[in-house]
This record gives structure tokens, sequence and C-alpha cells, in this order.
């Protein structure tokens, strides 16, 4: 059994998911909870792995504001604790625009996994960065969608009056329908659970950590990072991955001033 630290947890839907498969889940502190993750410090090589999302505000394409610097702040902070755990691989989740996350000692692959490859209605993108000291790489088992796609679970969705019930909200996410938060308010309860990673898609994710490989060259993936194996003379396993190399190949690369002082280029940002 592996034991793994989540961090930024919430109420950690992501951990949930692990859990399923068979993980050992520790949690570490979380600002919902009154926690601060900058006064928490753990003990070297004690974890398999970390997971966790940080906050995303300041990277989403959606936001309408000046980035307020917490969203780095929290990166650094993310990448201090997989510094000092040392755990065999690590997982971050966030949007498609956070910048890359490079930690020394390990080897990165960012993919991006929809929740209707996972058994879910709802069409619902994450972003994902592993990383791996052995050079694992993950194959996650991506399912075919089935029938109409449902509107996804948002933060948000608990302010707006033309809501969905909280079981139906519950379920979408991968939770029963009858799950309860008690003390807290309605619109704080749909907030915490549309922030998490729906429970199915992290099962998804643990069983490719649990069978993750050993990049060789019997084992092909596409070079997108997306994790799909790949065949033949094949770079690219999708015409969606081929946009996504180009924009990589053309992109302008910015560190990211206040990264870890260990290593000033620890953020590259990414389009």
């Amino acid at each position: 059994m592996q034991l793994i630290l989540s961090l930024f947890p919430g109420i950690d839907l992501l951990g949930r998911g692990f859990e399923e498969e068979g993980f050992s889940v520790i949690r570490g502190p979380d600002k919902i909870w009154g926690g601060d993750i900058r006064t928490f410090h753990v003990p070297a090589e004690r974890f398999d792995g970390v997971i966790g999302g940080s906050p995303c505000q300041d990277f989403s394409r959606k936001r309408r504001t000046a980035p307020t610097g917490n969203g780095v702040e929290m990166l650094n902070e993310y990448a201090r604790v997989v510094t000092e755990a040392l755990p065999d691989w690590f997982l971050l989740e966030n949007v498609p625009t956070v910048p890359d996350i490079n930690i020394e000692g390990y080897t990165i692959q960012r993919f991006d996994l929809n929740a209707r490859e996972c058994s879910l209605k709802q069409s619902r993108l994450r972003h994902f960065q592993f990383g791996s000291r052995r050079g694992l790489v993950l194959v996650p088992e991506r399912r075919k969608a089935i029938g109409a796609p449902e509107k996804i679970c948002l933060a948000s969705e608990g302010t707006l009056p033309g809501r969905r019930g909280w079981g139906d909200f519950c379920e979408l996410q991968g939770l029963p329908r009858n799950f309860s938060l008690p003390g807290m308010s309605i619109e704080a309860r749909y907030k915490a659970v549309g922030n998490g990673v729906p429970i199915p898609m992290a099962r998804t994710i643990a069983r490719a950590i649990r069978s993750a490989h050993i990049r060789s060259d019997d084992v092909r993936l596409c070079e997108c990072g997306c994790g799909r194996i790949v065949t033949g003379k094949e770079k690219a396993a999708k015409p969606a991955c081929r946009k996504r190399m180009q924009r990589r190949r053309d992109r302008v690369r910015v560190t990211v001033p206040g990264a870890v002082t260990q290593n000033p280029s620890h953020f590259v940002m990414r389009d």
C-alpha cells in the first residue's frame, strides 16, 4: 500500500479517489479548515507520493482582474513540500495555463483528462503534471463518452438561482447523492464540491500511477505529454496533440519571478 500526502485538499475528492483505489492518504492543512501550508513541513522519504491542486484563479483564462501573485506563491509552496518530502512521484492538478513545475530530480509529464473519459456525464477538463524520480510515465485509461454531456459542475453554482439540486450536483462529481457537509452554508457546500477533482477521474489517475510505465522503446507516448500510446512513426496521438506541440514550439518561455530560491527557473510560463 502506498502512503501519499494530499496538499490543498479542501474536502479532498482527489484523495478520496486514491483511497478507493487502495492508497493510504494523509491530508495536509487547507485554508477551508483554517490551515496554512506556509507553516507546514514534512520529513523526507516518508511518503510514496504527493498529490494536490493548488489555487488556479491567477492562471485561469476566465480571470478578469490582474493576478494576485497567490497562484505562483502556492505553486512555490507545493514545490517546497515536495522537495522536503522527496517522494517517488508527485501529481499536481491545475488549469491548462498553469506554469510548468520543474523540481530537480524529477521527470515531468503534462496531460489533460476529461471527466467524460472517466465515465462521468459532465464534460469537465482537468490538467495534471506528474513528476517521477524513476522516469515513470502515466497512460490513463480513457473510456468512450456515453450519452449527451451535462453542464459542468462549477464552484460558483451555489450562488446561482437556477442551481441544480444538491444530490444531482454531488452525483456528477462522483459523490453519493446524500453526501453531507454539516456546518457549511449552501454556497460553501457547492463551492467545496465544485472545486474538487471528480472522484472517478481521481480513481483513473490512481490506477494509472499504480501501473505506471518506465519510458522505453517498447512504450512510446505522444510527444505532447497527454499519456496516449503512439505506434509506428507517429509522434502525436491526435490532431489536438499536434496543435499543442506546435504551440509549445512557438511560445516564448518566460521565467516566473519569485520561484523557489534553490532554482530560479523553477516555473516556466506555458500558453
